[in-house]
């Protein structure tokens, strides 16, 4: 079946961020008096969207002073600029180009956990705005992944069944989310220092590159 809309998470699919952002967490938090280690951080991280991200390091450590997830993002954003030294560099290419493929057999979403703003600024880096429809970020739709609620919303605003959706995932939480919508899952293994659950996945590779347009989905002439 010719799928009818690839629905692309962001960081750690497209963009190589989630340890950049891991270490700079673990900072932050040092700074406030939280001190913690990667290993318990990226658990917390990888495959999240920042709003649950935020919650759970207040619940996990309830010595931080009571503050938004708006204000923790704006100061926590210094962290990791000064790790993000080659924003380009975190770049993804096999993925970008297989997004690129794709996007001439179906519509292209970005469903992200991130700020809205910043999913769009990382299609940019990424050289795919004009080949994604529409992003959705974080305060776009309801809960964030493993919840379906924005692989569902993507899909409503293509007006397309769910049923007929390919997600294309890195995490447990976007693997269930995707699952749970009703969807197809391609599985990107990209061996994490944080084990990931690949399970109900239709595809499972380890770089985009693997998988072979013309023979899954049907001929997908380049741009």
């Amino acid at each position: 079946m010719k799928p009818a809309a690839f629905l692309f998470d962001l960081d750690g699919t497209l963009l190589d961020t989630e340890s950049l952002w891991t270490a700079a967490i673990v900072e932050w938090l040092s700074d406030r008096g939280a001190a913690t280690t990667a290993e318990f951080v990226a658990p917390l991280v990888f495959g999240h969207s920042w709003l649950d991200i935020q919650a759970t390091l207040h619940e996990k450590f309830p010595q931080l002073p009571k503050t938004s997830a708006e204000e923790d993002a704006k100061t926590l954003r210094p962290y990791y600029t000064r790790r993000a030294v080659n924003p380009a560099s975190q770049v993804i290419p096999g993925a970008v180009a297989f997004l690129k493929k794709v996007s001439r057999i179906a519509p292209c979403v970005v469903v992200s956990g991130s700020p809205h703003e910043d999913v769009v600024q990382a299609v940019a880096l990424c050289g795919v705005e004009n080949f994604v429809r529409f992003v959705l970020g974080a305060e776009d739709y309801g809960r964030g992944k493993p919840a379906p609620d924005g692989y569902l919303k993507a899909a409503s605003m293509l007006e397309v069944d769910a049923s007929e959706c390919v997600v294309v995932e890195d995490s447990t939480a976007g693997v269930q989310a995707g699952r749970t919508a009703g969807m197809r899952v391609i599985g990107v293994d990209r061996n994490k220092h944080v084990q990931q659950d690949f399970a109900g996945c239709e595809w499972l590779v380890h770089d985009l590159s693997e998988l072979d347009v013309h023979v899954v989905f049907g001929d997908a002439d380049e741009r």
